[in-house]
C-alpha cells in the first residue's frame, strides 16, 4: 500500500500482562495485513513503571509510524479490533492489560470528541510514550517543539530500553 491520500499517523503500544511483546508484535502484524494500511518504523521496546496505577506490574512499551489511507475514527476501530482479538479485557483506567494501543497523531489533524482526542491529550506528560516515540520520530513538531525537546524535558526515571524494533517485531 502506498501512494495518495496516505495519512502518517503514531501510535503508542503497550501492555503488562502475559506475553506483552508477543502481543504488541501480533498486533502491528493484524495493523500491517489491513490493505489500508502499513506499518512505517517501529521502535525499540522498553520496560517502564506502571503510571497513574501504580499497584501492578512493570509495562513493556513501543512506539510505531503508520501511514494509512483509514480516517482517524478507522484507524482507531482497526487498533480496538487488535486489542479484541487479542482478548484486551477493559477492566480499570490504567489498568493491568495484555495489549493497548493508543492513536497518538494523526497528521495534523487536531479532533475532540468522545472516544477519540488528536493528538492524544496526556502523550506529553508520559515518559512511557515520550521516549520509544523519539526514537523513530524526534524531529516530528507538537505544540512548537520537536518529540525529542519534549522527551528530553521530560522525568525518565525507571524507563530502560530492552532491545530494537527488529529484535522484538518482524512483519
Amino acid at each position: 500500500m502506498s501512494g495518495r491520500n496516505e495519512q502518517r499517523a503514531y501510535l503508542s503500544l503497550g501492555g503488562n500482562l502475559g506475553e506483552p511483546a508477543k502481543a504488541m508484535a501480533a498486533a502491528l502484524r493484524m495493523l500491517d495485513a489491513d490493505p489500508t494500511t502499513r506499518v512505517v518504523a517501529v521502535s525499540s521496546l522498553y520496560r517502564t513503571p506502571p503510571w497513574g496505577k501504580l499497584d501492578q506490574p512493570d509495562f513493556l512499551n513501543a512506539a510505531a509510524e503508520i501511514a494509512t489511507r483509514q480516517t482517524p475514527h478507522g484507524l482507531l476501530d482497526l487498533c480496538l479490533k487488535a486489542e479484541l482479538a487479542l482478548k484486551r479485557v477493559r477492566k480499570e483506567r490504567w489498568g493491568p492489560r495484555i495489549v493497548d494501543i493508543d492513536v497518538l497523531t494523526f497528521d495534523d489533524v487536531s479532533l475532540h470528541e468522545p472516544g477519540l482526542e488528536l493528538p492524544h491529550p496526556r502523550m506529553l506528560e508520559r515518559a512511557f510514550v515520550l521516549v520509544p516515540l523519539a526514537e523513530i520520530a524526534p524531529g516530528f513538531v507538537i505544540s512548537g517543539k520537536t518529540i525529542a525537546e519534549h522527551a528530553a524535558a521530560i522525568d525518565r526515571a525507571g524507563i530502560e530500553r530492552q532491545g530494537g524494533g527488529s529484535d522484538w517485531w518482524e512483519p
